[in-house]
């Protein structure tokens, strides 16, 4: 099959389309023709093994897993002895190191039935960034209806998600983004758009009951001058990248874990799993209506280097698909 592989660590340069073996089906997995995958900040995170600190966990001098990517969509083409839930020839989206390939193989408890309303390149934006805002906004921020809610990195692939779900929610929602992406964040259902060129939204005097940050370009005493009492600060900043860095969005991260015993507001890190939970409760928002994937662009397998380029440097709005 062919497969963007990496061996080392650096720019797009690094990402081949190659010939590889199919990977086996274990007991409880099921084997995916995948159709679309999307990219995320963590392409270009492990593409450049930054920030450094994590590369003892993801290969010292290059990727333990060779072949990028995460978010799929496809047709079931073979499954486990363990697995019941999944057939093949069903139609799936879920996690998975590996996605840019013609076939992924993934636990099945990170896959589940796409929703019936979407194209498999839809479907493919919605796993990684969909589950890490719908754990940041209903399982750490608890957010309930009529509370204010705020998204820095409102347009981003995580933001767009983020904003609706804060709005199914019941939520009033103010989502931080740049000038050429205000009208798509209000297209989203937010209250509220702060152009962040024109107005800094941690000194514009209102407070919120919840701050998701998903970029990690403020510090945290500037992401707690916004909170109301008792408030409610969720860090998931990917960061942007610079070139390499020994700790990168980490250090926020790490400050905020060791501040917040300390301070009258809730400061919590998102580690965000893959759960076919989730996704269900995913798919029952897009099916419904209240929930819908944002496409920016698409590109072709072989073009995935200039997916990820595009991605890291332009800043990408919303989310970017890989179409086989």
């Amino acid at each position: 099959m062919k497969a963007i592989v990496q061996d080392r660590y650096g720019s797009p340069g690094v990402l081949e389309l190659r010939e590889v073996e199919r990977p086996p089906v274990g007991d409880r997995e099921v084997l995916v023709r995948v159709h679309a995958a999307a990219v995320n900040a963590r392409d270009w995170h492990l593409m450049r093994g930054d920030p450094y600190l994590a590369r003892p966990a993801l290969g010292l001098r290059g990727p333990k897993v060779r072949i990028r990517g995460t978010d799929f969509a496809g047709r079931v083409e073979a499954v486990g002895r363990d697995v019941t839930r999944l057939r093949p020839g069903d139609e799936v989206f879920g996690e998975a190191e590996g996605a840019f390939a013609e076939y992924v193989c993934a636990p099945a408890d990170a896959v589940g039935p796409m929703p019936a309303n979407l194209t498999f390149e839809q479907a493919a934006a919605v796993p990684l960034a969909g589950n890490t805002a719908l754990m940041g906004l209903r399982d750490l921020g608890r957010v309930r209806p009529g509370q204010r809610v705020l998204v820095n990195g409102a347009s981003g692939g995580v933001g767009t998600f983020a904003v609706q779900i804060a709005k199914a929610f019941g939520a009033e929602v103010t989502g931080v983004c740049g000038t050429r992406n205000a009208d798509l964040v209000r297209s989203l259902g937010a209250d509220h758009v702060v152009d962040y060129s024109r107005e800094d939204f941690t000194r514009a005097g209102r407070r919120y009951d919840l701050v998701f940050d998903l970029v990690g370009n403020r510090s945290l005493t500037d992401c707690r001058r916004t909170l109301a009492p008792g408030g409610t600060l969720v860090l998931s900043g990917g960061g942007v990248s610079e070139g390499g860095s020994l700790v990168g969005p980490m250090a926020l991260l790490v400050r905020g874990m060791a501040l917040s015993p300390f301070v009258r507001h809730r400061l919590l890190v998102l580690t965000a799993t893959p759960d076919r939970r989730n996704l269900a409760a995913l798919r029952e928002l897009i099916e419904s209506g209240r929930l819908a994937p944002a496409v920016d662009r698409t590109y072709p397998l072989h073009e995935v280097p200039e997916a990820i380029r595009y991605l890291e440097v332009e800043h990408a709005r919303a989310k970017v698909v890989i179409t086989l």
